[in-house]
């Protein structure tokens, strides 16, 4: 029996004594219920002598579209075959047949190979591999060590920011993971922050998209997306994929009903089901995003300081006169990502939640302290390894405790998230806000034109108006006439209200920190210490 030669996927070959096959294009993995092909039928002449009697026949090649699966095509082919090329036509059908069987086994290996080749292999880490991980993870002031091996990947500047997310992305472990959005303009390194914090994440975790249709999340797998780390490059590229993303990160799972037809020619009805959790993390250049999309995340704004501009371009110039060790850096990602491989599922519980609270300034209260309480949890599940593994005689489960020490370090963190929820205005313009009070201190100036302000501060006459209007709408600035000029002048009306209000943030948090020493009774705690065993996490 012949075999299918396969080496050009695009022109599949078979070939008996008396004819030739091949299979144009090859075939489609997609459809099992059919199998179209593009099929070229010609005469091997080369073995039969008697066909150079008729080179009309020996040199005519007969090409066809078809469905192997369709037997009344098949059947017409065999018999234009068999007429057109003048041999008997049980040959043909035989060939057909033949082909038809190999064919459907190469596609089935082809569609297993390809799903082998979507599942990313999980590392098996070595003993030195595992010991050096959790020697890590049991170290004092763990997230300050964290940030400097953070620091030795490669990433430069961003302290806060970079750890923030970094616990982010750590969540997706968790049964309510976080999401976050990173603000900036053109070139400031927006992607190279989730790039550089995605590397520390193991590869079989994270599935990276550059562009997303509207419905290309229906068609996940029903568990492929489960605790994973979806990074968005540019937001801009899914805009028409936002609905499901959110419906994503709300509900943790998303379902669609589609209608399909059958084999038959029937229509009938499919439900797509795609189960979370994930954590989700992109970037924008937008100066605001979708309240629906935004409240769901922490929002992070990026350095755009001088200062920063010159760490950049100084590790740059390094990088370029080759002083950087890069197998330092990728020392650091291996060990860091060595460190998520090892951290597993427990549940936390925060004997403290009860007495926490959010400040009254901060918008959409409810959403902001769902997240406050779970980047607690977060904090928590990182450090499991320095936890007793607690057991609920009750209900059996295992479970770590958060300490005051976690809320602490937690509140730092959060400071400036829950500074940027409670302000009225964009990032982008608060930061112009703020540069603007430094110019017109700086320049002794009260009032101030939009022709002036561009000149001092180099940046468009449209961006000028546009922060403006903004700042007029919220009452932070006022038009005022002016004796000498018919151009829109404007006045600061206060210059400390942002220092106040990051002021009554940091005291509230600072309040509930110091309120928790001491204040904690054994009822209050929880009841069930009471009856709970501690086992050291094995």
């Amino acid at each position: 029996m012949a075999k299918i030669n396969i080496d050009n996927q695009d022109a599949i070959t078979y070939q008996t004594e008396e004819l030739g096959f091949t299979i144009l294009g090859g075939i489609r993995l997609d459809g099992l219920d059919r199998m179209r092909v593009t099929l070229k039928v010609e005469v091997l002449n080369r073995k039969f002598q008697h066909y150079l009697d008729h080179p009309d026949i020996a040199n005519l090649a007969i090409r066809q579209n078809l469905d192997l699966y369709n037997h009344h095509q098949v059947e017409k082919l065999s018999r234009l075959i068999a007429d057109r090329l003048e041999i008997g036509s049980s040959p043909v059908v035989q060939a057909l047949g033949e082909i038809t069987d190999q064919l459907e086994g190469y596609r089935l290996q082809q569609i297993e190979a390809r799903k082998q080749e979507q599942v990313k292999p999980l590392k098996v880490l070595t003993e030195a591999e595992q010991g050096q991980a959790m020697q890590f993870l049991q170290q004092p002031d763990l997230l300050e060590r964290t940030n400097e091996i953070i620091s030795k990947s490669g990433m430069v500047g961003e302290e806060l920011n970079r750890l923030i997310m970094y616990l982010i992305f750590t969540s997706r472990k968790t049964i309510h993971p976080l999401h976050v959005i990173s603000f900036g303009s053109s070139g400031t390194g927006k992607s190279h922050l989730q790039e550089k914090i995605g590397d520390l994440m193991p590869d079989e975790d994270k599935i990276e998209i550059t562009a997303l249709t509207e419905n290309a999340f229906y068609y996940f797998d029903k568990g492929e997306l489960g605790h994973k780390l979806i990074l968005i490059e540019d937001l801009d590229g899914i805009w028409s994929a936002l609905y499901p993303l959110r419906e994503l990160q709300s509900k943790q799972r998303i379902s669609k009903t589609v209608t399909i037809k059958d084999r038959n020619g029937n229509t009938k009805t499919i439900h797509l089901k795609v189960h979370g959790p994930v954590s989700i993390a992109g970037c924008t250049t937008h100066e605001s995003l979708y309240e629906d999309n935004a409240n769901r995340c922490f929002l992070l704004y990026l350095d755009e300081s001088i200062e920063q501009d010159e760490r950049i371009m100084d590790y740059q110039r390094k990088l370029s006169a080759g002083k950087v060790n890069s197998a330092v850096e990728q020392q650091a990602r291996y060990l860091l990502q060595n460190v998520q491989r090892i951290l597993k599922p427990v549940t936390v519980r925060n004997p403290y939640a009860e007495l926490l609270k959010i400040p009254k300034e901060v918008f959409k209260q409810r959403r902001t302290n769902a997240h406050y309480l779970a980047f607690i949890e977060v904090i928590t599940f990182y450090k499991q390894y320095q936890r007793d593994i607690q057991i609920d005689e009750a209900t059996g489960e295992r479970y770590i405790t958060t300490t005051i020490d976690d809320i602490r370090e937690a509140n730092e963190l959060m400071k400036g998230i829950l500074l940027r929820k409670s302000d009225e205005l964009s990032g982008a313009t608060r930061h112009y806000f703020e540069q603007l009070k430094v110019c017109l201190k700086s320049s002794g100036d009260r009032t101030f034109t939009n022709s002036n302000i561009r000149t001092m501060m180099r940046i468009p006459l449209s961006t000028v108006k546009r922060h403006h209007a903004a700042l007029l709408q919220v009452g932070y600035i006022r038009q005022v006439e002016s004796r000498y000029t018919k151009a829109y002048h404007y006045e600061v009306l206060s210059y400390e209200e942002y220092q106040q209000l990051q002021q009554r943030i940091i005291t509230v948090l600072d309040e509930v920190t110091e309120g928790l020493n001491g204040s904690i009774t054994a009822h209050q705690i929880s009841e069930p210490d009471k009856r709970k065993k501690k086992k050291q996490l094995a």
